[in-house]
């Protein structure tokens, strides 16, 4: 949500929202300037984590107002997500990659997952492109490596959900889900890479891939749906926001990989006029399916954009619409920033880290190099339920 109203500030000039934005992402902030608060120590997952760090991404390279100087920058909380995740990344199991949990006492600290390695991938290739440091970028290429050497993505550039690690370190037992948000992250961290490789081959292959096969899996008549749950009704709370993720990183694949925009932009646009038809809803009375919209009468926004106003409202609903309307506009405004050209956000490449040697001056990673999880990230279900104050009151 936060990193939606980071970029609505960006689109449309509305400044009204960057304070309370900008102290909910300091709240996250733990006692080591990263987002692994205590108040979160036994719940969050490295997915949790990346979705905060990728906000403080967005604001650096927006150049969102900076932080007071006695604060947290948005820069260095992006590396410190980067240099965590690269103490747990595991070649012992998978021959690589994130488990979706931090704590081994979490369920689903047994899976590694597209969208927590998606997250690494992405915060590793704009960090590459912000800094202008090659080891993001080699950990950029590491890890999409890892992703197809998995099986996480195809040689047609589906993207699975992830894989269950078993006993004798047994990686074959993939969940071939295909959720929006996993194939967005890949297209704009591929697109970043296609963009900082100036228009490297392998890049725009995947790129290409990955668009295709989401075009394919996600849009019906140029309307974006969330094909796995939309029509069977059970989608979950997660789920129902994923397609304002897909949205933002379409829209940033069109900036990175400029060639991709006459194929993103129309579907950007049929999308946002669907989404349109589908915020006229009141609904008043809560239930188990439905809870009270506080918004204007009339400006609810339902969960599917096929068939206008569906009944399902919350805070992910009106997040993907807010997100289908306004980028659309992502053609108007300046591609982000880089240290180089413009990015004020102060950097750390120590971040995440109390007394360690610099991360980036190091050498590989090994099993004895790993540091133990401390303070662990808050939940974005938090971020939503927080966010929700600045879209249905």
């Amino acid at each position: 949500m936060f990193g939606t109203m980071i970029d609505y500030w960006f689109l449309t000039g509305d400044s009204s929202y960057n304070d309370v934005t900008m102290q909910a992402l300091l709240h996250q902030v733990g006692d080591n300037r990263d987002f692994q608060p205590r108040n979160q120590s036994r719940t969050s997952g490295n997915d949790d984590q990346g979705f905060w760090a990728m906000s403080a991404m967005t604001a650096a390279e927006n150049k969102f107002p900076d932080p007071p100087k006695d604060q947290a920058q948005w820069l260095a909380l992006a590396q410190a997500a980067f240099n965590q995740w690269a103490t747990r990344w595991e070649e012992e199991t998978c021959g690589g990659g994130l488990r979706w949990q931090i704590n081994p006492f979490n369920a689903g600290y047994n899976y590694k997952n597209s969208i927590s390695n998606g997250c690494f991938f992405n915060i590793a290739a704009r960090l590459a492109r912000f800094t202008g440091n090659q080891t993001y970028a080699d950990w950029a290429a590491k890890i999409f490596a890892w992703q197809e050497s998995v099986g996480l993505i195809t040689p047609q550039y589906d993207v699975f959900d992830g894989v269950t690690v078993k006993e004798g370190n047994n990686c074959s037992d993939t969940d071939r889900i295909q959720w929006s948000y996993n194939h967005g992250i890949f297209l704009h961290g591929a697109s970043v890479m296609y963009n900082i490789t100036n228009g490297n081959e392998v890049w725009k292959r995947r790129i290409d891939g990955i668009l295709d096969s989401t075009i394919k899996m996600f849009y019906v008549n140029g309307v974006m749906i969330e094909q796995f749950c939309e029509d069977r009704g059970f989608c979950d709370i997660d789920q129902q926001s994923f397609k304002g993720y897909l949205t933002r990183w379409m829209a940033g694949a069109t900036q990175m990989a400029p060639y991709t925009f006459n194929t993103i932009h129309p579907l950007l646009e049929s999308s946002a006029a669907a989404a349109a038809r589908a915020c006229t809803g009141s609904p008043t009375v809560p239930s188990e399916s439905q809870p009270l919209f506080k918004g204007i009468p009339g400006t609810a926004c339902g969960f599917k954009w096929t068939t206008g106003f569906d009944g399902l409202v919350g805070v992910g609903e009106q997040m993907n619409a807010l997100s289908a309307i306004m980028y659309t506009l992502v053609d108007r405004v300046a591609s982000p920033v880089t240290a180089d050209n413009g990015g004020t956000s102060a950097g750390d490449p120590d971040a995440g880290f109390e007394s360690t040697p610099r991360f980036l001056e190091r050498a590989p990673i090994t099993t004895g190099d790993r540091v133990a999880a401390g303070f662990l990230t808050t939940a974005i279900a938090f971020g939503v339920i927080a966010g929700s104050a600045l879209v249905m009151s």
